[in-house]
Parts: C-alpha cells; structure tokens; sequence
C-alpha cells in the first residue's frame, strides 16, 4: 500500500452493513411504527429472519459484540422461553404466513443452547414460516463448545451453512485474545458437520491482532486451506476499548502500526486468492462455485449485518435481544439488555429500542453505497432515474471524488463512479462520500483498514 492509499485507510468510517448506520438510529422508537411496516408488508414475498442468542460461554478478549457469559445454563433456558414468545408475537403481526428464504442463527454463541432447545426453537419458527425449497440456514458455531451432538443435531434440523471464528491460529495471538482453538478441534468440528449434511462451511479471519505478523497468518491461511471452506471473511480487528471493556485486557503494545495492518490485509488477500478464493466485496472471499461468487459475477450480491449476502429479501425480521432488522420502511433494533427485553416480550409488545424510518434521500444514498460496496461501481444516474430523481442530484458528492480520482482510487466516467484496483480496499472511504449522516455524527468508527 502506497503512502496515498496509506493516508485513506487510517481513516475512520463505518463497514456500511446498512445505511444509515445504526449509531443514526433513534431511541425511543414506537412499536406502533414497526407493526405497521409488519403489516404492510407483502405475504406473496419472501422474508428473512435473523435470530439473536448473547451468550457464549467464554470471552474472547478481541470480541466486539454485546454478549453476555453463560457460566450457567440456566439464563440461557430462560432466554430461550422469551424468544419462543417473541417469535409468536413477530408471526402474530405479519400479514399471513410468509415464507423464508434465508434464516441466521448469530450471537454471542448459538450453539450455547442444547440440542434439545435448537430443535424447539428451529420447530416454532416453521410452525409459524415456510421454509423454501432453496432457503440457506445458517448458524454461527464455536469450535471449542460444539458438541458432537449438536453437529449431528444441526444437521438432522436441515441447516445448509455454518461459520467459525477461526481468526488466528498462532498460539501467541490466540492466547492475547482469549481464544485457544488449535487446528485439529477445528478441523474435527468441521468434519463433524459435513457427517452431518451440513454442506457449507464459513470461517473468519482477523487481521491486526495483537503479536499478529505476516508470516503467522500466511501459515493460518494454509492450516484453512487444508480444511477448504466454501467461503472465508477476512476482518480487520476493530480496537475500540471505549465500547468494549474485555478490549482492555488486549496489551495495546502488541497491536500492529497501521502500516503492518495494511501489509497484512494485502498480503492474507493474496494468499487466499492463491488458494483459489475469489474476493467478493472489500472482505469476502469465495469458491468460485459458491453462491456469494456467483451472485458477485451476476451482479446480484447484497450487504446486510451479516456482511455480504445472496439475500435479496427486502424484509429482514430480527428476533432476540440487540438484534436488527429491516423492513421497506426502515430499520429496527430491539433493547440490548436481556432482562428488559424480557419484560416487553412477557407483556406482548414487540422489543423494540431504537430504529429509523427511511427517507426518499435514505433509500436512494442507500443503494448507491450498496452498489459501490458489492460491485466496485455505481451509476449515480441510474439509481436516481429508478428513484425518480435527477440525476445532478450528487453534484457535490462527485466534486469532492474528484480529488480520490485524482490520488488513483477511483474513476469518474460521467455519472459511473469506479474503483481502481488500489481503491477498491477503500471502498469504505469512497462509499462514505455518499453518506449524509456522516459529518454530523458523533460516532466513532473503527480504521478503513
């Protein structure tokens, strides 16, 4: 990375994963709103639903998440009851039975929850949804708390994918952070889930990890390699002590410069395309037969909290606590904390906390954002026609590109707006050109790169 392209990643912007970001979100929103874009919507398309479990049952230092630890199982149980009662609710406020395209089980940890209690839950959702013939299911697993029987369990439920957060497997890293998982409990997890019909296998990779060098990620991709997931994300650790408190634990000392994040995030990306991954977006990479590529080539690839995405659901209902969701009218986020999101579920309301209606202005910014983020490219003046806008609308914004035009990162062709090669690891800093929000904010995001 060149001393231009230097300066651009040191600059802090947010991954984009809707827009607007969720620190526009506002407290206090009414439940009587989202109903409303519940009972809107339209029964003959397909929904996706996101469901939230915040326990793990150890803490990983570098985690980000709001989480809570499950030395007991006992809050999880009781968890549990409240999100059966949540999704009765969510059902009970749709238009008619829907039927599901995409479901996502994250956290926290999912796999926290017994094998008997995955299979209640898994049952009341498809007592309310139905599930499509081509639908992927997904959950978010632990390699060092997944249980056989929950590999075989997952499996008997018809899940199609599972991720791990593999992030390094060098044992200095992986005890700075908190998380000591070495290959081989990686490796048998994962041949466990293929024994059990679980045909797509995710991992996650973390650059900028304290003690992290060059040379022990390469040999992590490699350990990866062996195991051939379908697909791998490769994240950049966000450092924010000011949110997350077990972020203190992380000896600052040991963090790489923003010049050694930077020669690893290049050089993980061109050991994954040598082992015959595709990059897909700013931080996916792929098979070259797996959906997310396939859809990248057709230009079909969207962006939601999950990251990058097949799902072209325009609802996605989320169900747990701090979980988000989206709808045509706008974003939701239900409360955070597990006791008062219990509450509102027991009294019958929909847990809402805080959320967002969109703007005309909101849904066109939106989906150019979107389109520079999955594709590298955007026409301004076709999304504006679509929206029934002019297509001068972002006179200023192409203004200001001019200058990342003019230090190599983009290319502006009329209305096109394209990344070069050496921008598209931007494409954060160039989206953000396009972001409203962002000037007046106060929020604090982690670093482009």
């Amino acid at each position: 990375m060149n001393e231009i392209q230097a300066r651009y990643a040191s600059r802090s912007v947010p991954r984009y994963t809707s827009y607007p970001t969720a620190p526009h979100f506002r407290p206090g929103f009414p439940e009587v709103t989202y109903r409303s874009w519940l009972a809107e919507l339209d029964p003959t398309r397909p929904i996706s639903l996101y469901l939230h479990v915040p326990f793990c049952k150890q803490m990983c230092w570098y985690c980000g998440c709001n989480m809570k630890l499950a030395s007991r199982y006992e809050p999880v149980a009781e968890y549990l009851e409240h999100l059966l009662d949540e999704i009765d609710l969510l059902a009970a406020a749709l238009p008619g039975r829907m039927k599901v395209s995409h479901l996502h089980w994250g956290g926290g940890t999912p796999t926290v929850l017994t094998p008997e209690d995955m299979r209640r839950a898994m049952d009341r959702v498809w007592s309310h949804f139905d599930r499509m013939p081509d639908a992927e299911i997904a959950v978010e697993c632990d390699p060092r708390t997944l249980t056989d029987e929950m590999a075989a369990e997952i499996g008997r439920l018809g899940f199609t994918r599972a991720s791990f957060g593999v992030q390094e497997f060098d044992p200095e890293v992986q005890a700075a952070i908190n998380r000591i998982q070495p290959p081989d409990m990686v490796a048998h997890v994962v041949d466990t889930l293929r024994a059990a019909g679980v045909a797509h296998i995710n991992f996650d990779l973390i650059y900028g990890l304290p003690y992290q060098t060059e040379e022990s990620l390469i040999e992590t991709i490699e350990l990866c390699g062996r195991m051939a997931p379908d697909r791998i994300a490769l994240f950049g650790y966000a450092h924010v002590p000011w949110m997350a408190k077990n972020q203190r634990l992380i000896p600052e000392y040991a963090l790489p410069d923003g010049a050694a994040r930077q020669a690893q995030a290049e050089m993980a990306a061109n050991a994954l395309i040598t082992h015959g991954y595709e990059a897909i977006g700013l931080d996916h990479f792929a098979r070259p037969d797996d959906t997310l590529a396939i859809a990248a080539h057709e230009g079909r690839l969207h962006r939601n909290f999950q990251g990058y995405t097949t799902d072209c659901a325009r609802a996605l209902l989320g169900l747990g606590a701090t979980s988000i969701g989206r709808t045509p009218g706008g974003y939701i986020q239900n409360i955070s904390e597990t006791g008062a999101w219990a509450r509102a579920v027991s009294a019958g309301h929909l847990p809402v906390a805080k959320g967002i209606a969109l703007t005309d202005d909101d849904r066109l910014r939106g989906r150019v954002i979107e389109r520079l983020m999955c594709d590298g490219m955007v026409d301004t003046a076709a999304i504006a026609a679509a929206c029934g806008k002019p297509a001068d609308w972002c006179r200023d914004e192409m203004e200001r590109l001019a200058d990342f035009a003019r230090d190599g990162l983009v290319m502006l062709e009329g209305s096109r707006v394209v990344l070069t090669e050496s921008g598209r690891a931007l494409s954060r800093v160039v989206a953000s050109v396009f972001d409203a929000y962002l000037t007046r904010s106060e929020a604090r995001h982690s670093v482009a790169v």
